[in-house]
C-alpha cells in the first residue's frame, strides 16, 4: 500500500478510511507497508506518531517507510524531532508500554463498541497493546539539509521485528541496489556531517530559522517588495480544518507558540520553506526562475509552479545569502515598476491581465483519478488500489503501447473512452508524477498538463504526445487477463508476487499517488 500526494500531504482520515475499506473487504493482509512523504516539498510536516498510532489501531503491524530526504535535520531541534520516524516510533515504544496506557486502551474500547466505519473515521483510535509492533523506517537524503558530498544518504530504522521479519530481505535488497565497492569520500563526508550535527545540530538549525523567518519579514514589510511577492503562510497551505490552533505563523509568536501548534495541528508548515507568490510580476515560474534569478542574479530555486517559486535556509545558509537574495528581488520589483511606469494605458491592461491569469486563471492539481480496471486487484470494491507493477512492465512490450497526442486523449476522454498511461508522467520541476503507469486520463489531469508552464516533462513526448495502452491491451475494460502472459515480464519468466505482496509499484523516492488525492 503506497499512500501519496502530488504535491501536498494527506489527510489521516482518508489514510483510515482506505485501511478500514481493506480491512471490511477482507484484504487488510495486503497491506504491507505505508508510505508517506515527510516533510512535503513544500514544508506540510505530518503528526507522525498520530498517523502511526491510528493506522496501527486498524492493523497492528504494517512498515511505516517516511521519505524525509527534506528533513534530516528535524532530529537537531526539539520542535522539529517531535514530528520525525524515528521520534515517534522511540515515542511510541515508551508509550505503549505502560500501565496507564493500557487502562487508556480498555476504555477506549468501551467508547468505540458499536461503531461505524464513518464514525470510526472520524475518531481518534488507540492500537491494542498487546498486537502492536513498531516498525519504522526513514530515507534521509543528507547531503540536502546536513553535511555531506553529493547523493550522501542515510537510512534509519525502528524495526521491532528487524531480527525476525526484515534483516535478511533487508542486507540483500540493500547489497542488490549498491556497489560492493563503496565511494570512500562520500561514507566519509557522512561522518563528519553525523559529527558537526552532534556538536553544533541545535545552534545551526536556530539559525537557519532565524534566517528564514529574517526572509520573510523583509519581503512583507518591504513595501515594493510586498507589491510584487508575497510569502505563503500555512493558511495558505493548509486547509483550516487541518489547524486547530489556527495561526498562520505560530513561529511569530514565539518558539512557545510553534512548539504549541506543532503539537496540536495535523498538518504544519516548516518555516524554512517559503513559498514566494509571484502573481503580481506578470513572470510566470519557470521564467523568473532562469531568467530573473538564475541568468541575471546567479540564484538557483528548488522547485517552482505557474506563480510560484520555492526558496529554503539549510544549516549552510548565511546572513550574506539571504541579503543577496533580498537585493535581487528588489532589483527585480525596481525593474517592473519603472517597466509599469513607462507603459501606454493599452499595455498596462496587458499587463495587468496577466498577472490576473497568473492568480486566478488556472486549474487547481487534478486529483488521482483511478486505475483502470485492467489493473485494479478488485475492480468491484471500495479500494480502488491498482497494481502498479504489472502496468509498468507491460509497457516495455511495444505493441501493447502506442502515443496519442493531448488533442486525441482529450477526445478520447470526452467520448467515454479509457485512456490509460503506460508510464510516469512527471512535470519537473518539482519532480512529482501527475501520471502513474496504469491510471487513467480524466479530463482534470489534461486541463492541468495543458496549462503547466514547465518545459520539462519526462513521460510526455512534445511531439509524439503520452504513450499510453492501445485498447486492445486493455482486456476490454473488464479486469480480465490483456494479451500475452500477465505472469511474465520483460525480464524473462519472472513470476508476479502473490496476491498478499504490496500491489503497488514503489518507488523508492516515495512520490507516487495511489487512489488518493492531497492537498493543497
Amino acid at each position: 500500500m503506497e499512500l501519496g500526494a502530488t504535491y501536498g500531504a494527506i489527510p489521516l482520515a482518508d489514510v483510515k478510511r482506505t485501511l478500514l475499506t481493506y480491512r471490511r473487504e477482507g484484504r487488510l493482509d495486503q497491506v504491507a507497508l505505508i508510505s508517506l512523504t515527510n516533510c512535503t516539498f513544500d514544508g506540510v510536516v505530518y503528526d507522525v506518531e498520530r498517523v502511526m498510532t491510528e493506522c496501527l489501531a486498524i492493523k497492528p503491524d504494517p512498515v511505516f517507510l517516511r521519505d524525509e530526504a527534506w528533513f534530516a535535520f528535524a532530529r537537531f531541534h526539539p520542535v522539529y524531532r517531535r514530528r520525525t520516524a524515528m521520534a515517534a516510533a522511540a515515542r511510541l515504544t515508551e508509550r505503549f508500554g505502560t500501565a496507564e496506557y493500557r487502562r487508556e486502551y480498555e476504555r477506549h474500547l468501551e467508547r468505540i463498541r458499536g461503531m461505524t466505519d464513518d464514525e470510526l473515521v472520524r475518531e481518534p483510535l488507540l492500537p491494542d497493546p498487546d498486537e502492536v509492533r513498531i516498525r519504522a523506517y526513514a530515507t534521509q537524503s543528507t547531503h540536502k539539509t546536513l553535511t555531506s558530498l553529493r547523493q550522501g544518504s542515510m537510512i534509519h530504522v525502528y524495526d521491532d521485528d528487524f531480527a525476525r521479519r526484515s534483516e535478511e530481505a533487508f542486507h540483500e535488497a540493500y547489497m542488490t541496489h549498491t556497489s560492493t565497492s563503496p565511494n570512500y569520500q562520500v561514507l566519509a563526508s557522512l561522518d563528519v556531517g553525523r559529527r558537526q550535527v552532534e556538536l553544533e545540530g541545535f545552534e545551526l538549525v536556530s539559525r537557519q530559522v532565524e534566517l528564514a523567518m529574517t526572509l520573510r519579514d523583509r519581503i512583507a514589510q518591504h513595501p515594493l517588495l510586498a507589491k510584487y511577492f508575497h510569502v505563503l503562510s500555512s493558511s495558505d497551505l493548509i486547509p483550516d480544518e487541518y489547524r486547530p490552533w489556527g495561526t498562520e505563523c505560530p513561529l511569530r509568536a514565539g518558539p512557545v507558540a510553534m512548539e504549541e501548534a506543532w503539537g496540536v495541528d495535523e498538518f504544519v508548515l516548516d518555516p524554512c520553506r517559503m513559498t514566494i507568490e509571484i502573481s503580481a510580476t506578470g513572470i510566470n515560474g519557470d521564467t523568473f526562475k532562469r531568467v530573473q534569478l538564475m541568468d541575471r542574479w546567479g540564484i538557483q530555486v528548488n522547485k517552482t509552479t505557474r506563480n510560484t517559486v520555492l526558496a529554503m535556509t539549510n544549516i549552510g545558509t548565511t546572513r550574506t545569502a539571504v541579503a543577496h537574495l533580498l537585493r535581487a528581488l528588489i532589483g527585480i520589483a525596481e525593474d517592473l515598476e519603472a517597466a509599469t511606469g513607462r507603459m501606454t494605458p493599452e499595455q498596462k491592461r496587458a499587463f495587468d491581465l496577466r498577472a490576473d491569469e497568473l492568480a486566478h486563471d488556472h486549474p487547481p492539481l487534478p486529483d488521482f483519478s483511478r486505475f483502470h480496471a485492467t489493473f485494479r486487484a478488485d475492480p468491484t470494491g471500495a479500494a480502488a488500489d491498482g497494481d502498479m507493477r504489472r502496468a509498468y512492465y507491460m509497457a516495455y512490450r511495444e505493441e501493447l503501447c502506442e502515443f496519442v497526442s493531448s488533442d486525441e486523449a482529450r477526445r478520447r476522454v470526452n467520448a467515454g473512452l479509457p485512456v490509460v498511461s503506460a508510464i510516469f508522467v512527471t512535470p519537473y520541476p518539482p519532480g512529482f508524477p501527475i501520471l502513474v503507469p496504469g491510471q487513467e486520463f480524466s479530463k482534470d489531469i489534461l486541463d492541468f498538463m495543458d496549462a503547466l508552464d514547465t518545459k520539462e516533462i519526462h513521460g510526455y513526448d512534445p511531439v509524439r504526445g503520452y504513450r499510453v495502452f492501445v485498447p486492445s491491451a486493455l482486456a476490454g475494460g473488464t479486469g480480465g487477463t490483456p494479451p500475452g502472459n500477465p505472469t511474465r515480464t520483460a525480464c524473462g519468466d519472472r513470476v508476479r508476487p502473490p496476491a498478499h505482496a504490496l500491489a503497488a509499484y514503489a518507488r523508492w523516492n516515495g512520490f507516487f499517488t495511489a487512489q488518493l488525492s492531497g492537498f493543497p
